[in-house]
């Protein structure tokens, strides 16, 4: 719990509040249901919780458009109720950071309405204002969907004011001093209360300069710089994490010397863990993982299969998305921006075993992983839901009325009682005491990670076997080493030259004994079989 590297082993659990358990039968999920729910989360065996965004917001945007940092939103309680969270949470060792969305505001909120109102306001500069709405023509706009410029005309400033997401957000201006003093007392807010860190929102871009796409800049850099020294220095053991949707080699630099970013997300990953078991084959994992560069030994890749976005297809090419578009997500529907808004079991086709085995390469595979909530018991999506609502739909508890999140009689989203996704099924509950249900298989990798520092901790070498149908790798430290093996097709395969004939050894995902065959040494696995496999002595 105290060491100074937590970050590097734990398992990282991304908790939607809205959606997770309503305490006070209003329909929306607060913090008292979260606080509420903790045992389960102790028992699930993660070690860190992510929360998405409890600011105070209009919600245009779930959240990511705050309209006041120092607060709570009602629906979710108070700040009490946050502290009551956070002592809760840390009282059975398990951590919370939150959601810091430096790079823009609400339009409702305080700065921005006295900045739209006054130009003389301290809070002019506080923004990004225009008369021409050509400037910073290189910068590409993200929101394809819905946004058709990176300015909007307001008609009360009588200028454009620049945003690089939804019109509703615009961006903070940090060239001006005071905006980065600003965020660092947001900060200092935050941490002072206990939270143990946040994910800091959309980092590339909190920097103009014409002739630029406005993105990486190194301005944005030194301040990152900033804000890690003062964590440093005030709050030692507190972690920042870096959402930058870039090549890593891009998202290298967020890392610094290991004094920007602990932490960093693995977004090209992530399609291509899905491209693998499509094709069969896994030459998609290798090759974003031969693209990704080192990084100093304090920092660490965060990885994952599905969050609260769509399915991001940014990091591949137009052949490999529209390729990707017409394998998991047919119907346009399916589809968000340059991605696919779909909950892991359904993109997977409900399939059990290539569900642990996308679980397998996440919890093996080099870096901290991040579970979505309701993926560990396989929760499904309403598509017709509009946008990303469709995969932040209500936890389902039990099978009893509003699936035990609400006592309610209705809800902010609706549960999904359809087959084969109902709560009858589909729910804490059922899975619960269940040995054979995906809750015990996913608790299960969890605690074998844990107790297994070299997964977090180890490096990676692939090994050369004799069938591209198997991702197999080594993980290794000093004192421990791990052979995986993820099965990829959907047909039986074996592999050779992966171990040494007559060798023995166990696999810790089912205890059972695995001897290669005398002679050949070939390893057999049944279709979309992990195997992690430790020496016998």
């Amino acid at each position: 719990m105290n060491s100074p590297l937590w970050y590097k082993n734990a398992v990282f659990y991304e908790v939607y509040v809205r959606a997770f358990h309503d305490s006070n039968a209003d329909g929306h999920g607060d913090l008292r249901g979260l606080t509420a729910r903790l045992d389960y989360l102790q028992e699930l065996g993660v070690d860190c919780l992510w929360l998405m965004p409890i600011y105070p917001s209009p919600l245009k945007d779930d959240g990511y458009d705050i309209s006041d940092y120092y607060g709570v939103h009602p629906d979710y309680g108070t700040l009490e109720d946050f502290e009551e969270l956070l002592a809760a949470a840390h009282a059975r060792g398990l951590r919370v950071i939150t959601d810091l969305v430096l790079n823009h505001t609400s339009d409702q909120h305080t700065w921005f309405q006295a900045a739209r109102r006054d130009p003389s306001s301290l809070y002019r500069d506080y923004y990004v204002w225009s008369d021409d709405p050509g400037r910073y023509a290189d910068a590409r706009i993200i929101f394809l969907d819905t946004e058709t410029s990176n300015w909007t005309w307001d008609p009360v400033a009588g200028q454009y004011y620049w945003h690089r997401f939804y019109a509703s957000q615009p961006d903070l201006n940090f060239a001006n001093p005071a905006v980065r003093r600003e965020m660092l007392k947001v900060m200092k807010f935050w941490l002072d209360l206990g939270v143990d860190g946040f994910r800091v929102d959309a980092v590339p871009y909190l920097f103009e300069r014409e002739g630029t796409n406005c993105e990486n800049l190194p301005e944005t850099h030194a301040y990152l710089k900033t804000m890690r020294r003062f964590v440093d220095e005030h709050y030692p053991g507190r972690i920042l994490l870096c959402e930058a949707n870039q090549w890593p080699r891009d998202v290298r630099a967020y890392f610094g010397k290991g004094d920007e970013f602990q932490l960093a997300f693995h977004f090209p990953l992530m399609p291509r863990i899905f491209m693998a078991l499509r094709r069969g084959a896994a030459e998609p994992i290798r090759w974003a993982l031969s693209e990704t560069p080192p990084i100093p030994e304090n920092c660490q890749w965060c990885t994952f299969l599905r969050n609260h976005d769509e399915l991001t297809l940014e990091m591949v090419s137009e052949e490999e998305r529209q390729w990707m578009w017409q394998e998991y997500a047919p119907d346009p529907g399916m589809r968000l921006n340059l991605g696919i808004r779909r909950r892991l079991a359904p993109l997977l086709d409900n399939d059990r075993r290539k569900i642990e085995l996308a679980c397998s390469l996440l919890f093996s595979l080099p870096g901290s992983p991040i579970l979505y909530y309701g993926d560990e018991i396989g929760m499904g999506e309403d598509l017709s839901l509009p946008d990303r609502n469709g995969v932040r739909t209500p936890m389902q508890w039990d099978a009893g009325p509003g699936a035990g999140f609400s006592k309610a009689g209705y809800s902010y989203s609706p549960v999904i009682h359809a087959a084969p996704y109902h709560p009858e099924k589909v729910s804490v509950a059922a899975q619960r005491s269940d040995p054979q249900a995906l809750l015990a298989a996913i608790r299960a990798m969890i605690a074998l990670r844990k107790a297994h520092p070299v997964l977090g901790y180890g490096k990676l070498q692939w090994l050369e076997g004799d069938n591209p149908a198997v991702a197999a790798y080594r993980r290794t430290t000093r004192g421990q080493q791990l052979v995986i093996l993820n099965n990829l097709s959907g047909e039986r395969q074996s592999v050779r030259g992966i171990v040494l004939p007559g060798s023995r050894m166990t696999d810790l995902l089912t205890g059972k004994t695995c001897t290669p065959e005398a002679g050949s040494g070939a390893l057999e696995l049944r279709p979309f079989e992990p195997l992690w496999l430790v020496q016998d002595h």
